[in-house]
């Protein structure tokens, strides 16, 4: 049987504790990983968020697996506690939900995403001209 994708992202939201922008500023400051999952063009465009870390959304997997040799370095088991954040809070629903489908029981999303933040006066700043856009894999990982 097809799911939609509307379904796919209530049966997500059911298993997530989402956080609006002041609670997902707060975990951050507690030592939670905000991952920012948008692509470089929405963050040339908006800007971004200064404590966030830039995954682009075709690597995450591997970027946060504790087990992958393409790890980020601030990954070294399950128990971190993982805020995804998208441009409006839809993609980093299913991300989260796949997260802890990985080990993450703690991962969850920012209600509302990037522009909820911005919205909120939370800080941002421009993305430095110099930053051009996360690496992608080696192809032999897919």
């Amino acid at each position: 049987m097809a799911e939609s994708v509307a379904d796919l992202l209530a049966a997500a939201r059911t298993r997530l504790r989402r956080l609006s922008p002041q609670d997902a500023a707060a975990a951050v400051a507690h030592g939670a990983l905000l991952v920012d999952t948008r692509p470089h063009e929405q963050r040339q465009r908006d800007g971004v968020v200064p404590d966030a870390i830039m995954i682009d959304r075709n690597v995450l997997e591997w970027r946060l697996d504790p087990q992958s040799e393409h790890r980020l370095a601030e990954i070294d088991g399950y128990d971190r506690t993982i805020v995804v954040m998208c441009n409006e809070g839809y993609a980093s629903s299913l991300v989260a939900a796949q997260l802890q489908d990985m080990g993450f029981a703690d991962a969850t999303d920012v209600d509302g995403g990037y522009q909820a933040w911005a919205a909120a006066g939370l800080p941002t700043a421009a993305l430095p001209t110099a930053t051009l856009p996360t690496a992608t894999l080696p192809t032999a990982e897919g």
